[in-house]
């Protein structure tokens, strides 16, 4: 199922994972930077004065334009970084639907999850309910002032108490182990280069591509120019949606154990992943948040490339592992 290693080396772990993702959204935002120049450098046929066309000069005046589009581009970063830190979870409920519910509307689910909260002595998270029929629940958020768990009214409807105690106990784990934060942090970086792209995509920039400059004054390299700046930028956003595949699918494993460490009752959470596989999906929710939740059925064009195991890999490690067992059949 897992190597052998303790929850907090995988804390740890998460917490490293949690620089390098920051680390590399500047080191990317940087080979963002350096594209767009190229490209505008060639778009417009523009070198500096007394530079020999080609395209070792292009190459050599978007460098130099690093040094006000670079910092320029950290300014939207930090930006950036400040309103999803401070505004992710609103956004992410506006997406799919979801709103607060205090402890007289959800008395069901306070019941469930505060005991979960009182046996590890952690901070009790914020309860949402998304309006969706879809059987799926989420964490959310950067910090313990910020953590919230969501759950669906299709999984409220369709669990029994146990089952949906193993849920909400398989989302704390993911609060406990970091997960959560690391996740938040990918899909933030993922969504900077969404937004670049979206920009760049309704301007006239990239239309700049196929129009060019008539005069033909410097023309020599703005092609080669233009293609490379084309190409970095197109590598720039691939590696922002990639370097979410690049967190381990063990994290998975990893919170399955420990609802069943917390809630003592494996049955429930393999007959909990029975009701939910297959019915995850919330249609209104981007990628980003797919990948929060307890199931994500979107699995790309390759299981490679799913950021959660099959749910029938993760029922066989509880029963292997765990002492569960399978429900007879109905």
């Amino acid at each position: 199922m897992l190597p052998a290693f303790g929850l907090y080396t995988h804390i740890r772990q998460n917490e490293v994972r949690s620089r390098v993702l920051v680390a590399g959204l500047f080191g990317l935002n940087l080979v963002l930077a350096y594209g767009i120049a190229l490209i505008l450098r060639g778009v417009s046929a523009n070198l500096p004065a007394g530079a020999r066309p080609g395209l070792s000069a292009y190459l050599h005046a978007a460098f130099h334009d690093l040094l006000w589009i670079g910092p320029l581009s950290f300014a939207v970063t930090f930006a950036w970084l400040f309103i999803a830190y401070h505004a992710h979870r609103t956004m992410i409920s506006a997406t799919v639907g979801a709103h607060p519910v205090a402890r007289e509307e959800a008395l069901d689910l306070y019941r469930l999850l505060e005991p979960l909260c009182i046996s590890r002595g952690m901070t009790m998270p914020a309860l949402l309910v998304a309006d969706d029929p879809a059987l799926n629940a989420y964490a959310t958020g950067l910090n313990p002032e910020q953590y919230a768990i969501t759950v669906t009214t299709g999984l409220r409807e369709a669990l029994t108490p146990r089952e949906m105690q193993a849920v909400l106990g398989h989302e704390l784990t993911h609060i406990r182990n970091d997960d959560v934060r690391t996740m938040m942090i990918a899909i933030v970086i993922a969504g900077i280069f969404a937004f670049v792209a979206e920009a760049g995509y309704r301007t006239d920039m990239l239309r700049g591509l196929f129009s060019g400059n008539r005069d033909g004054k410097n023309r020599a390299g703005a092609l080669p120019a233009i293609l490379i700046g084309a190409l970095l930028i197109a590598l720039a956003w691939i590696l922002s949606k990639l370097i979410r595949f690049a967190l381990s699918r063990s994290r998975e494993y990893v919170a399955d154990a420990g609802a069943v460490e917390l809630t003592k009752d494996p049955d429930a959470l393999i007959s909990a992943l029975i009701k939910i596989s297959g019915r995850g999906d919330l249609v209104h929710a981007p990628s980003g948040v797919m990948e929060l939740c307890f199931d994500n059925p979107r699995v790309g064009f390759t299981d490679f490339l799913a950021t959660h195991p099959p749910i029938e890999a993760r029922i066989d490690a509880l029963v292997r592992y765990a002492g569960g067992r399978l429900p007879p059949p109905v």
